[in-house]
């Protein structure tokens, strides 16, 4: 290929990523529309990035940074009209660790390099492999997401300093011990009445901002009447001018993992945000490859600003469709009104207690276990049920990455044992493939008795072909086993060299094997293992199964088993 037509490659890739004319002219469909959609996106987001920045560990003003830079620069780039973008609870998990061994400088690292990952990942069309994640994986570390959020909460609902560590249980549990030391119920007070009223309200008034109007109301509570709670302390009356002073080249190959990690999620839940958002809507189809160049560009440029890794959020996504929104002008207004906020408002809300924060997120976590969805998946079978379990315990107890890998390895366990459970060798009777007029009932029973007939049906892959040989070896003293194939829906290299085993050692106890109707996708894998060229070369491969029985015929005929075939015999009709 010369290096004219790679560049021209390069090029349309790179074009068939950027935003068009159509894309961005969608954002004068309803502008009034948008206008409304923002706003109450950014009043149920400034809780929710408050306290995600606080909770990554990169503080209150770096959650805001990422929701102004990230939800602008996704919704111009993006794949999906009706995306929001911001840090989110999934994002926190992956990062706290992060946090405690790389420092903030470490945060905005990953972040970065993640972004470029997702750039390439969006260059290469890879935003299709995304789907191919099974729904008990999605549940099972959402689950484990929600626990995770929830116990990350407790040192701030408790009033107490959060210890160090990276197991969340762990640091909850030492939180707990800290504040039974020194009880104040302030902070528990405020952080359940907040969580209170976001889940009630939720039920009463989906509409209503509650997460905004219970955080003004418990910090007006709080000063007002001066009642003793931390509040997320000081922030910046603006944003920081661009800087790459955090990134150390030096720490690029360990934080590599981490970086491809905070990628990945990325991908995932922007993906599964996107597509929420078009079953949400009426005519959206969000385009994967572009939402996840999008995406790499918003976690390119937040940490330059200061803030942490970002990606589609599901929650803010939803109340943008459900508030009306009809392009990606919704998302952009969302983030120009925080941006607002940073700008003018940033000693109002320096004051919010802490406690308040955490009981939003207490809320946010247990709205988004789907109980439905749970139930769902432990009725459908118990191997799914294990892979959700599974994923949701390494998701608390270790890494996301780890429980996406744990719980895609147990998927494809589950997914395999039903594969091979699918597979079947069933034996069939002769005269189904023989014409009552060529053959008399006598002659009939004769074949039947020293010869026997295989289908082979569904996929003969490793997972079914060991299970495959034993019932096929175990077969009955005949002279002629005749193997159709016909039936076989896929067949790797492990199912062809078990295939061959069988047929070995079936012809090494004097049994002439006969195969018939060999699909002309599988000659692959079996002519690569020649798995049947010794059945080829002696002529005992054939098209159709009448042909078979004519050759098993004709063989115990001349052999004087049976008496020799009548003139004018014909094959039957093909299998």
């Amino acid at each position: 290929m010369s290096t004219n037509t790679l560049v021209h490659a390069a090029a349309d890739r790179v074009k068939a990523v950027l935003p068009n004319a159509e894309t961005l002219g969608t954002m004068r469909r309803s502008p009034r529309r948008d206008l409304v959609s923002g706003l109450t996106v950014a009043i149920v987001a400034l809780p929710l990035a408050l306290g995600f920045g606080i909770t990554s560990g990169a503080g209150a003003q770096a959650g805001l940074v990422t929701a102004v830079i990230a939800g602008a620069l996704a919704a111009v780039f993006g794949g999906s009209n009706l995306q929001v973008t911001g840090p989110t609870g999934a994002m926190t998990v992956v990062l706290v660790p992060i946090v405690h061994s790389y420092g903030i400088d470490g945060v905005m690292t990953v972040g970065l390099m993640a972004g470029v990952i997702l750039v390439a990942l969006a260059l290469l069309r890879a935003g299709r492999a995304m789907s191919y994640v099974p729904v008990p994986v999605i549940e099972g570390f959402t689950l484990g997401i929600a626990a995770v959020i929830g116990l990350q909460q407790i040192p701030g609902a408790f009033g107490v300093k959060t210890p160090t560590g990276n197991n969340p249980a762990v640091v909850a549990a030492e939180a707990v011990g800290d504040f039974a030391k020194h009880p104040h119920w302030t902070s528990i007070g405020v952080a359940l009445a907040v969580a209170a009223v976001l889940l009630l309200g939720a039920r009463w008034r989906p509409a209503i901002p509650f997460s905004l109007l219970a955080v003004v109301a418990a910090t007006t509570a709080v000063w007002g009447l001066g009642l003793p709670t931390a509040s997320i302390g000081h922030l910046p009356s603006g944003l920081s001018a661009p800087s790459t002073s955090f990134f150390e080249a030096s720490h690029v190959g360990s934080l590599l993992p981490s970086a491809l990690a905070v990628a990945a999620l990325a991908a995932l839940e922007s993906l599964m945000s996107a597509s929420a958002a078009d079953a949400m809507s009426v005519s959206e189809h969000h385009d994967s490859n572009r939402e996840l160049f999008g995406q790499g560009l918003a976690n390119i440029a937040a940490p330059l600003f200061g803030g942490v890794a970002a990606t589609g959020a599901i929650a803010r996504t939803a109340v943008n469709v459900r508030s009306g929104a009809a392009s990606r002008l919704a998302s952009l207004v969302h983030a120009a009104i925080l941006a607002v906020i940073v700008f003018a408002a940033a000693p109002l809300v320096s004051h919010i207690p802490r406690a308040a924060l955490a009981g939003v997120l207490i809320a946010t976590a247990i709205r988004m276990v789907e109980v439905g969805s749970i139930k769902a998946l432990a009725k459908a079978s118990r191997g799914e049920t294990a892979i959700l379990a599974l994923t949701a315990t390494v998701t608390l107890v270790s890494t996301l990455v780890n429980a996406v890998i744990v719980g895609m390895v147990v998927a494809a366990v589950v997914a395999l044992t039903k594969v091979s459970k699918a597979a079947r060798l069933e034996q069939v009777p002769l005269h189904a493939d023989l014409p009552p007029a060529d053959h008399h009932e006598q002659e009939q029973a004769l074949l039947g008795e020293h010869i026997v007939a295989y289908r082979l049906d569904g996929p003969l892959l490793f997972a079914a072909a060991h299970r495959f040989l034993l019932e096929l070896t175990e077969t009955a003293d005949v002279k002629v086993v005749i193997l159709r194939m016909s039936r076989i829906s896929v067949i790797d290299s492990s199912g062809a060299r078990v295939l061959a085993d069988a047929i070995d050692k079936l012809t090494k106890r004097g049994v002439l094997v006969l195969v018939s109707g060999v699909r002309p996708e599988h000659h692959r894998p079996l002519d690569a293992l020649g798995t049947l060229d010794g059945l080829r070369t002696a002529g005992h491969v054939f098209t159709t199964t009448p042909e078979a029985i004519a050759f098993a015929h004709t063989h115990l005929s001349g052999t004087g088993i049976i008496p020799a075939p009548r003139t004018g015999e014909r094959a039957g009709a093909p299998c």
